[in-house]
Order: C-alpha cells, then sequence, then structure tokens
C-alpha cells in the first residue's frame, strides 16, 4: 500500500534545505485553513441529515466544494493527528510514539518546570522522527507561512522541540491532551511561552464530570475561575494571523476541542433552550456544535472581508468517529449499554446504533458504533474540500484518509517528496473527476483490532482477541449487520492477507488501546 512519488533526481530536494525556496513547478499558492473538528461523527451537520442541530455554515462549505462520502480517519484523536501530520496510517507500530497525556498539569501544581517537561517528552520520541517529513513542511517548502491554533497537535503530550521540528512557524493553545478536557485554562502557550489566560485560575481547566447528574450540572455552570472560553481565544487568534498575514500565503491547522467533552460552553444557544426533545445537557452539548458552526462562519466572514475568499482553500473534517458526551441513566449510557436489553454491546453480534443505545442525535449517522471501535460509525467522518472557483462541486465516492492530505498538498504545490508514504494525492478528485480513483484500500487501527475498506466496498473488520474476522460489503450493508464472512471464505482469506501485511506482518499492531 506504500506509494513513492518518484522524481528525475535533478528534481529531488531536501525539504530540510529548502527553508523559503520556491517550490518547484508551483504556480498557484492558495491559502490553507484546515478546520479539524474533535469527536464530530457526521450525522451532526445537517447536510447529512441531522434534524435538531442546524449547521447552516458547514453546510454552505460542502455546497460550494467538493464533499467525500467515504473519508476515513482514525478511530481516537491521537494516532488521527500522527497520521495526518506524517502520511502514514494507524497500522503500523515504526513511525511515531504517543507520548502520554497529563504532564503539563504538572506547571500548575509546581511539581515540574516547562525545561523538565520539555526533557521527559524529547526522551519518549522516536529518533526515527528525525528523518521524516511533516504536513507543515510541505506547506514551509513551498514559502508558506504555518500556524498551528488549538487542541495539541501530536501524541498526548507535545513538546516545543517537536513543534518545530515539523514545521510550525507559530502555535498557540494547548500541548496537553488531558488539558484540553477543560475549556477553561489558567495558561496556554504561545510558542514557547507560557500565557496566562486572564480570570481562569482552575489547574484543572474548569474539566467536569461526564455523566449528566445534580452534582455534574452544578460543576459545570460553577463558574468560579472560569471567565475566559478557550475556543473563543483561538477564534481570535486564527482571525489576527489572517490579517496580518494577508500579504503572504498561509497554512492555518485549527485542531478545534469542539464538540469534545466533557461538556463546557458559555452558554446554551437559543435555538435548544426551549426544544422539549433535549435534556439539559443534550441543549448544551448541541450548543458546542452550534458554537463550531458559528466559528466557521465568522472565519468565512474574516476572508471576505479580507478579499482572500477565492485564494483561500478551507478543508473542514474530524478525526475519528462520534462520541457521546451527553449521557444520562435511563437515557443513553456509559459503558454504551443496548437500552432495550439492559446489556453491554459485546460488538460482535451486538454492536451501538444509536436508536439502541439512546442517542438522541444520530450523531454516527445511523452507522455502527462508535470513536474507539473499528466499525464504520467509529472512523468514517466527514470531510469537505472548499475553494471557490477552483475546485469542482458535488459528492465524491472516492476512498480517501486523513493520511492523504500530505500527498495531495505536496501534489497541489509542486513539493517533491523522497520519502515513501501511504498517503496518496486525491487532487484529481478535486479538480477533474469527483470519483477518481485514489486507493485500492484503506486500513485503520481500533480498540478491537484493525480493519480494511476496498474501493469496492468490502470490509474485513476484526475482534483480535478473540481471533474473530468479520467481511461486509458496505454498498449494501450501511449500517454492518450481515457478516458475509462464511459466504465469501476466498475474500476473507485475501483481505486478511493485505491487512496483515499492512500491520507488517502482526495483527496486534492494529489492536491499539492508548
Amino acid at each position: 500500500m506504500v506509494k513513492e512519488i518518484i522524481i528525475p533526481a535533478l528534481l529531488l530536494i531536501s525539504l530540510s534545505l529548502l527553508g523559503r525556496a520556491e517550490a518547484p513547478g508551483s504556480q498557484l499558492k492558495p491559502n490553507v485553513i484546515f478546520i479539524y473538528a474533535d469527536d464530530l461523527g457526521r450525522g451532526l451537520l445537517s447536510y447529512e441529515g441531522q434534524r435538531i442541530i442546524n449547521t447552516p455554515n458547514i453546510d454552505k462549505l460542502a455546497e460550494n466544494g467538493v464533499l467525500f462520502k467515504n473519508a476515513y480517519g482514525c478511530m481516537l484523536c491521537a494516532p488521527a493527528r500522527a497520521s495526518l501530520l506524517t502520511g502514514y496510517h494507524d497500522c503500523r507500530i515504526d513511525k511515531w510514539t504517543i507520548t502520554k497525556g497529563g504532564i503539563y498539569k504538572n506547571i500548575s501544581t509546581g511539581d515540574m518546570t516547562p525545561n523538565q517537561i520539555e526533557k521527559s517528552l524529547i526522551e519518549q520520541q522516536l529518533q526515527e522522527l528525525d528523518q521524516e517529513i511533516f504536513l507543515p513542511q510541505i506547506f514551509n517548502s513551498a514559502g508558506y507561512y504555518t500556524a498551528e491554533i488549538g487542541k495539541l497537535e501530536w501524541g498526548f503530550s507535545t513538546s516545543h522541540q517537536q513543534m518545530k521540528k515539523h514545521g510550525w512557524d507559530y502555535y498557540f493553545g494547548y500541548l496537553d491532551h488531558v488539558r484540553c478536557h477543560g475549556f477553561y485554562p489558567p495558561f496556554l502557550f504561545e510558542n514557547q511561552e507560557i500565557i496566562t489566560i486572564e480570570g481562569n485560575t482552575r489547574a484543572d481547566c474548569g474539566k467536569t464530570g461526564e455523566n449528566e447528574t445534580e452534582r455534574t450540572y452544578n460543576e459545570r455552570w460553577d463558574m468560579t475561575g472560569k471567565k475566559t472560553y478557550s475556543q473563543n481565544v483561538f477564534l481570535e487568534k486564527i482571525l489576527s494571523i489572517i490579517r496580518s498575514h494577508k500579504s503572504e500565503p498561509f497554512f492555518i491547522f485549527h485542531p478545534t476541542q469542539l464538540p469534545h467533552g466533557p461538556v463546557a460552553v458559555p452558554e446554551v444557544h437559543p435555538d435548544f433552550i426551549n426544544d422539549n426533545r433535549l435534556t439539559q445537557i443534550e441543549k448544551e452539548y448541541a450548543s458546542m456544535v452550534k458554537l463550531l458552526d458559528d466559528h466557521v462562519r465568522i472565519i468565512m466572514d474574516e476572508l471576505k472581508k479580507q478579499n482572500l475568499l477565492e485564494n483561500t482553500i478551507v478543508i473542514f473534517s474530524a478525526d475519528n468517529g462520534h462520541e457521546i458526551y451527553y449521557s444520562q441513566d435511563g437515557r443513553c449510557e456509559k459503558p454504551y449499554k443496548n437500552m432495550k436489553t439492559g446489556l453491554l454491546f459485546n460488538n460482535i453480534t451486538d454492536k451501538f446504533y444509536s436508536d439502541l443505545g439512546g442517542d438522541v442525535f444520530d450523531g454516527n449517522d445511523g452507522m455502527a458504533g462508535l470513536k474507539r471501535s473499528n466499525w464504520e460509525g467509529g472512523v468514517r467522518v466527514p470531510l469537505i474540500f472548499s475553494w471557490q472557483g477552483k475546485t469542482l462541486i458535488g459528492e465524491s465516492k472516492s476512498l480517501v484518509a486523513n493520511y492523504d492530505l500530505l500527498s495531495t498538498f505536496a501534489d497541489l504545490l509542486g513539493v517533491d517528496m523522497v520519502q515513501p508514504k501511504d498517503g496518496v494525492s486525491y487532487l484529481p478528485a478535486l479538480l477533474k473527476d469527483l470519483n477518481t480513483p485514489v486507493h485500492d484500500y484503506v486500513v485503520y487501527s481500533s480498540y478491537m483490532g484493525p480493519a480494511l475498506v476496498t474501493k469496492d466496498g468490502w470490509k474485513l473488520r476484526s475482534f483480535i482477541n478473540k481471533d474473530i474476522f468479520q467481511l461486509y460489503y458496505l454498498p449494501d450493508d450501511y449500517k454492518e449487520e450481515n457478516n458475509l464472512a462464511e459466504m465469501n471464505p476466498v475474500k476473507l482469506e485475501e483481505l486478511k492477507t493485505i491487512l496483515l501485511k499492512e500491520c507488517q506482518g502482526n495483527f496486534q499492531n492494529g489492536n491499539i488501546n492508548y
């Protein structure tokens, strides 16, 4: 599955030496803003049929760009971001180390200094990363200003050294996954500097309990030490970069916290205050999705104001499939339970569907499973690519993955790579034919085991610790209800052979539990 871009010898260029050189063959240098939603199941978007939450601004991106219907992320945020930035799928074990989260809380408690944290994280990194090419470096080599704003960019904790190595000219936000679970941080990082956030004093960044009870409701709305909402700070930073760098090409990567839980939002959106279909925590969660949509509108308005709209690519996607942060006893429970039988889902013959699990939003868009799983609802994500007047408009059925983005922009910007990547450029599907074949298959890991989906719609999924392999044909079985393994033993073995190869000879490499 590894694809190598082969370029004549005289054109091979080491990205580490390019600096601000012009990308070979590149004439167009559109700005790029990539909004990477967190745990946003595609069923939460109204263009996919969401009936409770209206997302007109994200819908407008889809209406004016290419909407990929067969786009795959990863089953969890950390491998999704690593996969996105490196161009490799997450059934490998040799391309990145997922660092541990929580270390930056030691700054608030006084147990570690920033320098001690930096040293600890550097010791966790793979040395192989020294020779790797990362997504921001593709833009660096084409003369772009690169900025990462929001949730951490790598692992569960990110070091300053990593951020600079990956090619960011500027970054602002969290460097720790655990702290990202609160929306009222007492400090954030601007490059290597600690920036105190006014009015926020909570070492836990305002994180509250997840399941809805009277206690957790009171925790959420006790605003002591919670004055400044992180996502509003990030929005202002994005607008500032658009304004200050409008005279040069820029790449802004915004891995947003929204709508990752535990639920936290400054106020309930007017759309939901009197919606009797929703509980209080569901109203608040819906408001988080609505806030994300509103921020998309504000960003697009700023691009229009700065006369940058027609020369800016806006990408909207999500890291993994749907997750539920509005559980309540008797309505939608965690650990996930079949509300009709009262039993936990076994993920073999019984799997999460919204009607069985009590999800009022149907966030996984009627698919099986949720985040962390290898069901479609855990890994199939929204992907919109909007470039006014340049790309095609419509729905693409091409099979694509998050690890394709690096190769796609290398292709667009004329940047030559000497390293093989798993990703493939889907630029032809954007500019020439919406349904241009991209992959023969994509693969991904999960807490259950690895899985594979072919361009023809065959899917092999595993429950590896029980040595179970199941086979589905997605064009006729959107909900993955009909296991065809016994009826198609030849196809089953064919796909197992491919998947084993992609897992480097060991299926356990795709059986991840961070």
